[in-house]
């Protein structure tokens, strides 16, 4: 049994490095997204062609973080948490749908946070092919750009205001945002929101 005080990591240095630099490319691609979206504000701070050319290669280079932590043998504890997003049980259904408000034995991700992270990786998908197709646009038909024009849109004001909720959610969750930086949890706080994550660290035999 742990102590309370004990510190559990729940994140590595990879999946850290990976969040924060997935992070600070959406920043990358909101700041340059409202001049391209509202055009009045173009020339204030860098001219049209060159937020533009920033906006592309940071959506290009969107999911390399995501795919690079993923290989070799630096990509395990993400493989294994990537694994843990497609798990759901029927307890977490039924919490998602209350929402909150049933009981819950949660593992180290709960269902909004598993929800959240399988959102991203669908948005980042999403808006690389409907960006491409957007920049690239001589190959494909009409109606194929506008389609896409219309999703890409949609999408990018829906990241940003699920990107807003999980700011407001990590600086209520102060543990929770600090492990995204050291990479730890107190056993305490594993107990408390992640009790079924904790039973398994638990029952792992001693190194």
């Amino acid at each position: 049994m742990l102590a309370g005080t004990s510190r559990i990591l729940r994140f590595d240095v990879v999946e850290r490095c990976t969040h924060w630099l997935v992070a600070a490319l959406f920043g990358a691609l909101f700041a340059t997204a409202i001049p391209l979206y509202f055009g009045t504000l173009f020339g204030i701070v860098l001219p049209r062609h060159t937020i533009a050319q920033i906006h592309l290669w940071c959506g290009l280079a969107l999911p390399v973080p995501v795919v690079v932590s993923l290989l070799g043998s630096w990509g395990a504890a993400m493989r294994a948490d990537v694994a843990r997003f497609s798990i759901w049980r029927r307890a977490e259904v039924r919490w998602l749908r209350s929402p909150g408000r049933t009981p819950l034995h949660a593992g180290k991700f709960n269902p909004g946070q598993k929800l959240n992270a399988i959102f991203v990786a669908a948005t980042i998908l999403i808006m690389l092919v409907t960006g491409s197709i957007l920049q690239w646009f001589r190959f494909f038909a009409v109606d194929v750009r506008v389609n896409a024009t219309f999703v890409h849109d949609v999408f990018a004001f829906a990241i940003f205001f699920v990107a807003m909720g999980h700011i407001l959610l990590a600086l209520t969750h102060r543990d929770a945002l600090v492990s995204m930086f050291r990479g730890t949890v107190s056993a305490k706080w594993a107990s408390r929101h992640a009790p079924r994550w904790l039973d398994e660290i638990e029952q792992q035999p001693p190194l």
